[in-house]
């Protein structure tokens, strides 16, 4: 597998259960957490903290005993950070083919041994597709500082 990309499987558990029966959406975010922290530290080579999830999207519920599979890879990076779309996508043994059930964009930054910003190399897209993403990328980061830029004056900075 690319070094930009990883994916991770395995079956969700009765531990991993809501209220209703299903899958916990905590459990689903702790899963793109771990999965995407994979992607983005193979491709640093380094310690990387979260510092960005947004767009979660739940489309459908996940069942408890369902095959899981997250698919996680680099759209984007900048000095320090790395942009990651992650999906998530799960099926019933009985099934053959997966169901995407959620999406999400996360954010890391590669950090030194003191927590300080370290340099990352820089993600250069080659398919149609990844150009596509990482214009997805760029688009969504400059509609975080508009967002930001509106909030200012509810934030206790």
């Amino acid at each position: 597998m690319p070094l930009h990309k990883t994916t991770f499987q395995f079956i969700s558990e009765p531990s991993d259960v809501n209220f209703g029966g299903k899958v916990h959406g905590g459990s689903v975010m702790k899963w793109i957490d771990q999965a995407a922290y994979t992607c983005a530290r193979t491709w640093a080579e380094t310690y990387c903290v979260t510092v960005y999830v947004g767009g979660i999207r739940f489309y459908k519920p996940i069942s408890i005993g369902d095959l899981i599979k997250i698919d996680c890879q680099v759209i984007l990076t900048g000095s320090s950070s790395i942009h990651i779309m992650v999906e998530v996508y799960s099926r019933a043994f009985s099934e053959k083919k997966f169901e995407k059930k959620t999406h999400c964009i996360i954010i890391f930054v590669a950090v030194d041994e003191n927590g300080e910003p370290k340099k990352v190399k820089p993600w250069v897209p080659k398919t149609e597709q990844e150009k596509k993403l990482e214009e997805y990328a760029e688009k969504l980061k400059k509609l975080r500082g508009e967002i930001h830029e509106e909030m200012r004056p509810f934030f206790n900075e």
